[in-house]
Order: structure tokens, then sequence, then C-alpha cells
């Protein structure tokens, strides 16, 4: 009571409040005359749980973005449903359905199987909570009773939210979402659009504004903050801008993504990258001086946006994810950090280290320095490594090498890689476009261009400089005729990446005949096979 009294007094505001008192908005229904959604952009299946929850007497409506792209005439790619309903009622409606998370409990609804199955994301209306409201919280919560157990409030003294699962009404759950264009409720049963916070008026205005206090709701959830640079990379090209309330605070609340897990900001971190949008999220992170300070790894991708080489990751990312291609965040980290591995490779290189001991230990080093132990050394660290590795692999194309390398599982990334270094000038067009037939064609196609590699090889060997040696005093004869120790050959300090054009191969060296270069009786036998 005194601390309310206190936030009263001070005119301490909270999201969605003035004055201390809750404002949840004023709930307006928008009817399909007015709002203009085409019926057919609406997932089916989506349309199909709303209507099963309504049948089973409960409120249920397409919520979030889906909603914000349907009204602006865009086929969202996700729909996600929320409902009067408890997680437990939901599950209990459908044949496939699972409940998800503890902070924030969820039921996925399956439909279909294999990669032809889609999930609709089904949510509970959350009650809107702050610090002077949630003390002793009872009911609704089926996190972990042990990490809940000495928790007094829903949210801690900084504001950030600790637990998310109780239940409330409609018009408290508009107002916990983050921005009013995601805040809005759509009926595909009746076509009605419900409004609390003049979401409608700010999608035509093309306008992205923060529901209540904006400092107050990035202290809630300091991911907020990479959430608005995202959706204002993604609508962007629509016309959409942060308003400048809402955009005011970014700046001074990143201090506050220190608190976030480190793996939570790797994902989101990913997202910022992979959805599509990576051009224009540089450009907004630029634009709202925010360059630097969100996550380590991403400030190096925003430093070298403009470099060739990841310049054209970013867009060849932003291509495949617009085309409903996959990517892997490995591709994508293994183009940002090359500069870097590269860079430690040929350092190594002129200190006269072995080339395949020298490239891991470079990569080792990357690692430590940029990654870290957030993604461990598990699969992507795994993945990044052998694209790395591939790449003076594919400068061999005689012998069994290039057979065994379109064999390899990661050889695609491998080769997409080295084709985008082709791109920017880093290797030969001619190698790229040689291994883009070599791994398309038959067994007749695949000797010719064999063939062709050999005659490559064998010109480059007759352009090359020959090395004149300085003779050396004679030595004792060899039963071969060849001066002693010419028998060894030249060592090939490329022996792990041996080049077209390399060194002759290291040759055995012939064991001598005890008693002197002439041999005997008591000479050892020769070696098998000689």
């Amino acid at each position: 009571m005194i601390k309310k009294f206190l936030d009263k007094l001070m005119g301490k505001s909270t999201p969605g409040t003035s004055g201390g008192k809750p404002h949840f908005g004023k709930r307006e229904e928008v009817p399909a005359s007015v709002h203009g959604i085409n019926p057919e952009l609406v997932d089916r299946r989506a349309a199909e749980v709303v209507a099963t929850l309504k049948q089973a007497g409960f409120e249920a409506y397409i919520v979030g973005g889906a909603v914000r792209d349907l009204l602006l005439g865009l086929r969202p790619k996700d729909f996600d449903v929320a409902t009067n309903a408890t997680p437990e009622q939901v599950k209990g409606l459908f044949r496939r359905a699972f409940i998800i998370g503890k902070r924030f409990r969820i039921v996925h609804v399956v439909h279909g199987r294999g990669r032809e199955h889609e999930v609709i994301e089904v949510s509970t209306f959350r009650a809107y909570l702050d610090n002077a409201a949630a003390g002793q919280v009872a009911g609704n919560e089926k996190t972990s009773k042990a990490q809940l157990s000495g928790m007094q409030h829903a949210v801690d003294a900084s504001g950030r939210v600790l637990r998310d699962n109780v239940w409330g009404p409609q018009d408290e759950d508009a107002t916990r979402r983050d921005f009013t264009v995601n805040a809005m409720y759509y009926d595909p049963v009746s076509q009605i659009v419900v409004d609390y916070h003049k979401g409608l008026q700010d999608a035509k205005k093309k306008t992205l504004r923060m529901i209540g206090d904006p400092a107050t709701r990035y202290r809630e959830d300091p991911v907020r903050i990479i959430r608005a640079v995202r959706f204002a990379a993604k609508l962007s090209g629509l016309g959409f801008s942060i308003e400048a309330k809402s955009a005011a605070p970014l700046v001074q609340s990143q201090a506050l993504l220190a608190e976030v897990p480190q793996s939570r900001m790797f994902d989101e971190m990913l997202k910022l990258l992979q959805t599509g949008h990576a051009i224009a999220t540089i450009e907004q992170l630029r634009k709202l001086g925010m360059a630097k300070g969100i996550y380590p790894l991403l400030d190096v991708a925003v430093e070298r946006a403009d470099t060739p080489f990841v310049k054209a990751a970013l867009v060849d990312t932003d291509r495949r994810v617009n085309e409903g291609k996959p990517v892997a965040p490995s591709f994508l980290l293994a183009c940002v950090l090359w500069e870097d591995v590269r860079n430690g490779w040929q350092a190594r290189l002129n200190q006269r280290q072995h080339p395949l001991p020298a490239l891991q230990e470079a990569i080792d080093e990357v690692f430590d320095k940029r990654i870290g132990d957030v993604s461990g050394r598990g699969k992507l660290a795994a993945d990044m490594r052998e694209i790395w590795v591939m790449q003076p692999r594919f400068e061999k194309r005689v012998g069994n090498t290039p057979f065994g390398m379109v064999m390899q599982p990661r050889f695609r990334a491998g080769f997409d890689f080295m084709r985008l270094r082709a791109d920017v000038g880093e290797v030969e067009e001619a190698l790229a476009e040689w291994w883009q037939d070599f791994q398309t064609a038959d067994d007749e196609r695949r000797d010719d261009l064999m063939d062709q590699a050999k005659e490559e090889q064998k010109a480059r060997q007759k352009a090359q400089p020959v090395v004149k040696r300085v003779p050396r005093a004679a030595p004792a004869a060899d039963p071969r005729g060849l001066p002693q120790g010419s028998d060894a050959g030249p060592v090939d300090s490329d022996a792990e990446f041996p080049s077209e054009g390399g060194a002759p191969k290291k040759r055995r060296r012939r064991r001598r005949k005890a008693g002197g270069a002439g041999g005997g009786e008591g000479a050892a036998p020769a070696a098998a096979g000689e």
C-alpha cells in the first residue's frame, strides 16, 4: 500500500497505465467492411482451431503479427491463436496437441505429418501484472513449483517479468503485448477485428508504437529492444517506422540486455539475420544508433556488412528466406567470421606451419575469441569447421579428391561458400564453374572434367619459372646413377592440401648399403617393392 501511494504521489506510471491507474484500452469491434481483410489469406487450419474452440464455448481469435499482415494484404507465414481456454482445456479439444514451455505455457496443435505438418500455437489470455499488484500470485501457475516457491512477485525490482502464466481477460492480454499493430485480434468466423489500442489506425499510418510507457516496457522484457529493431526492419520496405517516443529509450535501454541469458541472445541475433531482412536490419541498427553493444557477434556482422563477402552472404540469405528455402546459421556465421579464419591461417602459413594444422589452429582461435561457449562445440561449430576446412580442398581437382568431396554431407554448404568467394573475386570463377558442373555431371562428363583439370594443371606447371639449384660438390655415386640424397626429393610442405601444380610427391628414401656407396655382400636388403 505504501509503495502504491508513493508511486501515485511521484506520478510513476506502468505499462498501460495513466497516473498509476491501469488503463487497458477501449474495446473496438471493426467489421470486415472497414478493415478489409481477405478471408482467402487466412490459413485454413488456423481458422479450424478457432472454430473448434468457439464451438466448445470459448473465445478464440487469430492474434499478433498475422493480423497485422492480413490488414496489410500480406499472407502471414505463421498463425497464432489466443483464447480464454486454459492450456489443459485446449489440449483436451484436439487429438494432437502438446503443452510446452515453463515460464510461458502454450499449446502446439499439430496438423499433418512429416514435412507437410503445420503447428498452430495457441496461448491463453494473460493477466496484466505489475510489481505493485502481483504480490503472492496464486492459481494458474503450472511452472516448476520449486522455482516459484521463493518468488513474491511476477516481476523483479527492475521491472523484468519473471513468470507469465497468470490467466486474465482479453483487454489485459492486449495491454501486455508490445506494439499496437501486434495487439489486434481477428475472428475468422465472424470476420471481426477486436482492437484496444488504436492498432488499426497505426497500421494505416505505418507507425510502430509501443503500448504504455516504452522505457518501462523495455525493462519488463529487454528482448523487446531487439524485437523493435526486427519489426522496424521487416516493415521498413512497406514504409513503417518506429514512433519517436518508442525509439527514444532504445539506446539507453540497451544495457538491460546484459541481464538476458546468452543463449537467448544468440537466438535473437539469428532471428535478426535470418528472417529475410538482414540487410534492412543492419540499416535499422545504424539508423537507431545501435550498431554496437547488443551482442558481440552481431557487432562483427554489422561492422563487416559492407565488405563484399559478408554483404554477398547477407543478400544471399535474404534471397533464400524469401524464396522459402532453408538457411543454416552455421553458413552465415562461417561467412561473417571467415576473415578472421583466413587471416589467422595465413599468419601461420607465413611461419612455415603445415597447412592443415595451421587452419585448425586458426579455427580454434576464432571459436575461442568470437563464439565462446554459447554454441558449445556442438553441431553448429562442427558444421562451420567443415565448411572452412573444405575450402583449400576445392583447389585439388585430380585423383580421387573430387569424388570424395561430393559425397560429404556438408559438401553443398562448402560449395555455396566457395561460390560466394568466387562472386567477390577471392577465388577464380572457373573453379566454381568446374565444381558446379562436376557435382551434377554423369560419369562420362566427370571424366572429361578431370581431363580438363589435368590439362590446366600441366599448363600451369609449364608456366611456372624453373628454379635452378646451386650445384653441390659431387657426392659418392648411387647404384641407381643418382647423386646421393637426391632420391628423397623435396618435401611437400602442402601434403594435407596438395595443389594441382604442387611439388613432386615425396619419395621413399632407399636404404644405403653398408660399406659405402658401392655396396657389397653385407648390404642390407632393399625395401619391399623397390
